[in-house]
Order: C-alpha cells, then structure tokens, then sequence
C-alpha cells in the first residue's frame, strides 16, 4: 500500500501555489532557520521586530520576494512561548511541520486545490497561528487538508463552513505581528492527511519523540508547491 506522500506525489496534481505573488524563478529563496544557523544568534527572535528586520535584510540581500522553508526544521525560535513546552526537553515542541512563506503583511493568501472550508479558528496562544482555515481536498479518491496559518483577522469573518473553493481562489490574507502570533508576516503552509478530530488548528510544531507519526501524517508541503 502506498504512503500517502507517494500517493500526493504520483497524482495528477500539477505544482500549485498559495501566494499572490508569481514565482519567476529566482524571487523564491530558500531560507534556513534552524537552530543551527548561527547568524540567527544576534537575532531577538522573541521580538517580532526584531525578528522582521532579520526576514526583510535576508529578502533584500537575496533581491527576493519571497523567503520559503522550514519542513522538518528543528527550530529554537519557539523557546519563548510554554505553548510548546519548553519546560520539558523530552516532549519540548521544536520540529516544524509545514513550510513557511515569508512576505508582506496583507499578500494575499491562495487556495492550494480545489476545495472547502473544512474550518477556522482564531488561535491566540502567544507564538501560536492566529487566525487559521483549514480547507478539504478530494483528489483521485483521496481526501486530505490543507492548512492555512498566521493569517489576517479579517480572512475569517466572513468564511462559511462547507463554503466551496476554487484552486488559487484568495481565501485570506497575511495577518501582522499583533494578531498572527507575534511573528513577522507569513503564511504557514501545512499537508495533514487526518485531523484527528480537530476543527480550526492542528499541530504545527512536534517534539522528535511524535516525529515518525507527523511525517506520515504531514507530508512535505513542496509536493504540491514543487518550490525545491
């Protein structure tokens, strides 16, 4: 039996994006921020000012629009927040699941498939999503979600439950630092085969001890982005 990865991977689904911002080829740029990228050691990474002038001086060094990565990254950038458990180095959240896009506030924010809204949710733990939309697929027999993070508040207070969506249809926009969990503006980008019963918010950050069930679970986002 296939994973779901290979599945997604062998479809018909052609690369797709989630930003309203057209890749040309060269203003996507990698962008590494784990824990072992020692310029981020002069970075106030809980200030997410600080953390912005970082994002801003990477895309202008680079002359790019867009700064992009982050799938499987071990991070300590979530040191500040308890939400992730900090307090305890064995279950301590530092591993991201999705891959991260890194652009202005307000950039408008794509439906990766045909779908529909699944659910939304304003998550407010510091560090957290803010608000959030997670939208169903159907392809080939095969149903899956996509979540959409760190977005504006204006993109869920209109948004229906059930509503349907067309592939690169706005579903939203960037949110700012104050609303979006105190981070520079981004969209996190994430592919969950199960839910789990969840509505509006599923883990986007996992310790190594939970780490095999999430890669099954949340395949890389690049296989529907092909970014890489």
């Amino acid at each position: 039996m296939k994973l779901f990865s290979e599945t997604l991977n062998t479809s018909t689904i052609k690369p797709t994006r989630v930003l309203d911002i057209a890749n040309t080829g060269n203003n996507y740029i990698p962008i590494d921020l784990s824990e072992t990228n020692e310029k981020l050691k002069d970075v106030d990474v809980s200030s997410s000012e600080s953390f912005n002038q970082y994002i801003e001086s990477y895309l202008r060094a680079h002359n790019g629009d867009v700064a992009y990565g982050g799938y499987l990254e071990l991070r300590n950038i979530y040191k500040r927040s308890l939400h992730f458990n900090q307090q305890d180095v064995h279950t301590e959240r530092n591993i991201h699941l999705g891959l991260d896009l890194w652009c202005p506030e307000g950039t408008k924010v794509l439906a990766a498939l045909d779908g529909e809204i699944h659910s939304f949710k304003n998550n407010t733990n510091y560090g957290d999503y803010g608000p959030t939309i997670i939208l169903k697929h159907q392809v080939e027999g095969l149903e899956f979600y996509t979540l959409y993070g760190h977005l504006s508040l204006e993109s869920i207070a209109s948004v229906t439950v059930g509503e349907k969506v067309k592939q690169g249809q706005s579903i939203g926009t960037l949110g700012e630092a104050q609303v979006n969990g105190d981070y520079p503006p981004h969209l996190h980008f994430q592919i969950i085969k199960d839910l789990q019963g969840l509505q509006g918010d599923y883990p986007g950050v996992c310790s190594k001890v939970d780490l095999e069930f999430y890669k099954t679970n949340c395949p890389d986002p690049n296989l529907l982005l092909g970014l890489n």
